[in-house]
C-alpha cells in the first residue's frame, strides 16, 4: 500500500521519494529491535511474550498518530489531541455508562465519533477560516476539552459497564492478536489508502509543500485543511474508544501530555514537520517504538517523571533529525 507521497510541487521524482520512505521506514525499524532487544537484556520479564501487549496499549496512540499524520502533513500541529480523546471518551461513558444515557453500543460509538469530528471542526474552522495559528487554536482548544471532560464527569471516573465496548478492545477475533491491535492495523490501511489515493491526502501534501502554490492552482486551501482537521478529529475519538475500551472506565484527568507522544510517533515515523511529505507505515512503527519505550521503562522500575524526560528527549532528537533530513532535501 501507498504509505508516503509527495505534494505535486515537489521535486525529487517519485521513485527518489520511495527509497525516501522505504529507508525511513527500515530505520525506524531497526530502532525499535535494538530498544527491544535493549529492554530484553535489562528489563525483567521483558521478552517475546510482552508483543501482545505492546500491541494493546500501541493502538490507542498509533490511532490518534494516524490522524496528526495528515494534520503534520499540512504544516499544522495539533496540540488538543490527548485531551481531546480524553473528551471523547468522557462522552463516551455519558452516552453508554448506566449512570447518565445508557445508550446502545452502536448510537453510542456514532455519537462518540460525531464528538471527535465535531473537536475537528472547530479546530480546522479557526485556522482554516479565521487564520489563528494551528498552535494557538489546538492549545485554546486543549484547554477547552480539558475543562469540559472535568466539568461533565464532576472529576469522577466514568465506568462504562457494557461488556462489548470493552470487547472493542479487549476481546479477540484472532487468538494472537486483540480486537485493539488489529483495528489499528485497519485503520493504518485506511489512512495508507486516505494519504495516497485520495483528494485529501494529495491537497494536505500539496498545502504542506507550497499552500500559496496550492491556493494559485484553484484548490480550496481553507476547505481541505478544514476537512484534514475533521479528518483527525475521527481517528481522535477512534483512539479514545480503543483507549477506554482497554480499561472499561474513563479518568477525566488522563491525556494531558499524551499529544507528546502522538506527535513524536508521527515525526519519527519520517513525517516532516514542516509539511509536504508524510508516511504512515513510518507513524504505525514510530508509535509502537513510543510504547515499547514506556512499557520497558516500566518493567525496569523506572519512575513516571524520567519517563516523562525519555520522552521530551525523543521529541527534541526526532525534530532535530527531520531538520537534519529538510537540510540534505534542500542540498541536493
Amino acid at each position: 500500500m501507498s504509505t508516503a507521497a509527495a505534494a505535486p510541487t515537489a521535486a525529487p521524482s517519485k521513485a527518489g521519494q520511495i527509497l525516501k520512505s522505504s529507508l525511513q521506514q527500515l530505520f525506524v525499524f531497526a530502532a525499535l529491535i535494538v530498544v527491544f532487544v535493549f529492554f530484553m537484556i535489562f528489563a525483567n520479564n521483558f521478552g517475546p511474550g510482552i508483543i501482545p501487549d505492546i500491541l494493546l496499549q500501541a493502538a490507542a496512540i498509533g490511532t490518534m498518530a494516524l490522524g496528526a499524520t495528515f494534520i503534520i502533513a499540512t504544516g499544522g500541529i495539533d496540540l488538543s489531541v490527548g485531551t481531546g480523546m480524553t473528551f471523547c471518551a468522557v462522552m463516551a461513558g455519558v452516552f453508554m455508562s448506566s449512570a447518565f444515557m445508557n445508550l446502545p453500543l452502536g448510537i453510542g460509538l456514532l455519537l462518540t465519533i460525531l464528538v471527535g469530528i465535531a473537536i475537528g471542526l472547530v479546530n480546522g474552522f479557526l485556522i482554516a477560516y479565521l487564520d489563528i495559528p494551528p498552535f494557538i487554536a489546538t492549545l485554546a482548544m486543549m484547554m477547552v476539552t480539558r475543562g469540559l471532560s472535568l466539568i461533565i464527569s464532576k472529576s469522577s471516573s466514568i465506568k462504562i459497564e457494557n461488556p462489548d465496548y470493552s470487547a472493542i478492545s479487549n476481546g479477540r477475533i484472532l487468538p494472537f492478536l486483540s480486537n485493539a491491535a488489529l483495528i489499528f492495523v485497519v485503520l493504518g490501511i485506511v489512512a495508507a489508502f486516505l494519504l495516497g489515493k485520495t483528494l485529501l491526502g494529495r491537497y494536505a501534501l500539496a498545502i504542506g509543500s507550497n499552500e500559496e502554490a496550492t491556493r494559485l492552482s484553484g484548490i480550496n486551501v481553507r476547505l481541505w485543511k478544514m476537512l484534514v482537521y475533521v479528518t483527525a478529529g475521527i481517528f481522535t475519538a477512534l483512539g479514545a474508544i480503543l483507549y477506554s475500551g482497554r480499561f472499561g472506565f474513563v479518568q477525566p484527568a488522563e491525556g494531558l501530555g499524551m499529544e507528546l507522544q502522538v506527535i513524536a510517533a508521527v515525526v519519527i515515523g519520517g513525517t516532516s514537520l514542516s509539511g509536504g511529505r508524510a508516511n504512515i507505515i513510518g507513524t504505525m512503527m514510530g508509535a509502537l517504538l513510543m510504547m515499547t519505550l514506556t512499557v520497558g521503562l516500566q518493567m525496569m522500575g523506572i519512575p513516571n517523571q524520567w519517563q516523562l524526560v525519555v520522552t521530551g528527549v525523543i521529541v527534541l532528537l526526532a525534530v532535530y533529525a527531520d531538520i537534519l533530513r529538510r537540510k540534505r532535501s534542500t542540498a541536493v
